[in-house]
């Protein structure tokens, strides 16, 4: 019995196969284009079924699949008219368009009503935000759509004619009650928006149905396989990181750093909302909590591109990585430089898009690998300061597992751990969100009892970083530090 796991994202889709072992047999992936132009951000949901197909015709072919799990980014949707044909293009959650409906909406049912229900703070960025400005600026297409369909029920959909959508990815809509797992229908009124467009919410790890005749014949294959809603993207690499209790977090570090975190139950401050934390609902009737940082291992790439030119270049004639490099000349010892990492704003808890990044300490003994190793530490304190800032919620976390990009560095993995003086755990698995979907279907079909038993398997543990206590203390003096940082330079560079 062969499972998979299709990861929808917003550059690429990939698939990942394993045995009734869990064991990783193969791995597929597609590209397609986003479109940046004018201020506006699209994508188009038929790219995304064209590399999805392709790779399931690879897939399907040289294995014979008896479950596939689909995950897939948040926010975005796309709109189908009644013979299912894509009516636009569809407004990525960067794209801006949305402000004025999201403050109407705000005024219609209040922001700290939404917020509660929701989980999420009214922005722009949200779906429901954007269907009522498609609505307001294209009622001809309006009119015609006859269903919403977000990224994972959109392929759960076009797969089997079902269309349904998992309580995690639900709520990114942000008109989803994340506690009774029903769509707002108060919400939906003020919008003006129809909620017979939209997916049957069901439990995440659901099975949707199984693949069309169509469907089979287009991929040319003759056997039936099992179709289950997997979850929000960040919720399937959760799962497939092993994070299932409120001791435990995720840090997945790719250009963005996200920290999701678990719940027991659902905040029900609006500071806490406030800080730009946004709740989902999880497995077992628990909850994930999302904070990140904009600038996660982009701050390195920056320093790759504009300082390290010698080192990419003798990188590049041996085939080497150049940040493996970078990391054989960081100094050992801690520096005393404080890096406010917002290159490109503030994420939470500050919510702040015209903050700037801030170097502070530097000497004429500072050399550019002491700037490289600060900016390891500067991403680490930013994310020790979401910690306790949800620490009244969240509880003690005492195991990070460490994902993407960011955790093949065992340099910056045992500054994490000296930092948030916390156990960092590196997996080797570098695709937790396909792997986590793949778990959730194998589940969904009954061939195994235990997600944790089967993601321990897909993910196995590379190494365990424990903090160095002299380093930790050292840092959590700098530390102390670093929590003043942002309001001492908050308006000086605006």
């Amino acid at each position: 019995m062969k499972i998979a796991g299709l990861d929808v994202g917003t550059t690429g889709c990939k698939i990942a196969v394993y045995d009734e072992k869990a064991v990783l047999l193969d791995t597929y992936y597609q590209e397609y284009e986003v479109t940046r132009r004018n201020g506006q951000h699209e994508i188009s949901f038929e790219e995304i079924r064209k590399g999805v197909f392709a790779l399931l015709k690879t897939a399907a072919r040289e294995h014979r699949l008896t479950a596939l799990g689909v995950t897939s980014f948040g926010e975005t949707f796309a709109m189908l008219d009644e013979d299912d044909r894509i009516l636009a293009p569809s407004m990525l959650y960067t794209d801006p368009r949305g402000a004025k409906e999201t403050a109407a909406l705000c005024a219609a049912i209040g922001e700290e009503k939404l917020t509660l229900l929701t989980g999420v703070k009214p922005h722009p960025m949200y779906s429901i935000a954007k269907m009522m400005w498609w609505k307001a600026n294209h009622p001809e297409l309006y009119r015609r759509c006859k269903r919403i369909l977000l990224g994972e029920d959109f392929i759960v959909y076009t797969l089997t004619g079902n269309a349904r959508i998992d309580y995690s990815l639900a709520a990114r809509t942000a008109a989803f009650d994340i506690e009774k797992k029903s769509w707002i229908k108060e919400v939906f009124r003020a919008a003006g928006i129809d909620l017979s467009l939209m997916s049957e919410p069901v439990p995440t790890g659901s099975i949707a149905g199984t693949v069309t005749e169509k469907v089979k014949a287009e991929l040319g294959i003759e056997y039936d396989f099992a179709v289950v809603n997997g979850a929000h993207d960040q919720v399937a690499c959760m799962i497939g990181s092993g994070v299932f209790s409120t001791d435990c977090a995720m840090d997945g570090t790719g250009t963005v750093e996200c920290i999701p975190v678990v719940l027991k139950e659902k905040p029900a401050d609006p500071a806490f909302y406030a800080c730009g934390y946004s709740v989902v609902p999880y497995l077992d009737g628990l909850y994930a909590c999302y904070a990140l940082s904009f600038t996660g291992g982009a701050t390195l790439k920056w320093f790759r591109d504009n300082f390290a030119e010698l080192e990419k270049a003798k990188a590049e004639q041996e085939h080497h990585n150049v940040y493996a490099r970078l990391d054989e000349k960081v100094p050992q010892a801690p520096t005393k430089l404080l890096v406010l990492p917002h290159f490109a704003g503030a994420a939470t808890p500050y919510m702040d898009a015209g903050s700037k990044a801030a170097f502070v300490g530097l000497t004429l003994e500072t050399t550019k690998m002491d700037l490289y190793k600060a900016l390891m530490e500067g991403t680490s304190y930013e994310m020790l300061f979401n910690f306790n800032t949800m620490k009244a919620f969240t509880g003690q976390i005492k195991e990070i597992r460490a994902t993407g990009g960011g955790a093949s560095s065992d340099v910056w993995l045992q500054i994490k751990a000296d930092i948030l003086n916390t156990e960092v755990t590196a997996l080797s698995c570098k695709e937790v969100g396909a792997a986590g979907t793949a778990a959730l279907a194998g589940a969904a079909i009954g061939q195994t009892d235990s997600l944790q038993e089967t993601t321990a398997v897909m993910a196995p543990v590379r190494k365990v970083f424990a903090p160095k206590k002299e380093n930790a203390r050292f840092y959590s003096e700098q530390y102390q530090k670093y929590t003043k940082l942002y309001r001492a330079v908050k308006g000086l560079s605006s």
